[in-house]
């Protein structure tokens, strides 16, 4: 288990977030947090309400949630 300070979780969270948008494993592997930790932290920062890297797939392969978000965010141009 990594017991990292809220520090490096935020660093971490702000490398998987817009306009960086690192993926998961780039970040672990110049880490050594392993991958299912930062996708806890990715997880619970989509939660909180933060904007969060968007999987790399098509529309069709996203989730429910994904796709409201998408929608709210274009919903004002």
């Amino acid at each position: 288990m990594c017991r990292c300070s809220e520090a490096v979780k935020a660093d971490d969270r702000r490398r998987m977030s817009p306009p960086i948008r690192q993926t998961v494993s780039k970040i672990s592997a110049e880490l050594g947090i392993h991958v299912v930790t930062l996708y806890k932290w990715r997880e619970a920062s989509r939660l909180q309400g933060e904007e969060v890297q968007v999987p790399e797939k098509e529309p069709e392969g996203w989730s429910a949630a994904d796709q409201f978000t998408v929608v709210l965010e274009i919903a004002g141009l």
